[in-house]
């Protein structure tokens, strides 16, 4: 797959946010996608998306209402492309 430079991820919205926030991304052609958020420690807290994805415009929401107040990180793996977003809880 040809992904590393068309792939794009934006920032997710709003950031920071409570308790719900939109991640978009858009692919050039159908993809194994997998999107997964961890907390400072590195660990992972909710995998929002493992799976085929058409091509196009997607965007998913993550409600952490029930995680704590801090900074998470989103990675979003789509064939050879990966990216990692800052995003930031407040309660």
């Amino acid at each position: 797959m040809r992904l590393t430079h068309s792939l794009r991820n934006s920032q997710n919205y709003p950031n920071p946010f409570n308790p719900v926030t939109t991640i978009s991304y858009q692919l050039p052609e159908a993809s194994t996608v997998t999107l997964t958020v961890f907390n400072t420690a590195g660990q992972e807290v909710a995998l929002l998306i493992d799976g085929q994805v058409s091509a196009g415009f997607h965007s998913i929401q993550w409600d952490a209402s029930d995680m704590a107040s801090g900074i998470y990180f989103y990675q979003i793996q789509a064939g050879n492309f990966t990216d990692m977003k800052r995003m930031v809880v407040i309660k």
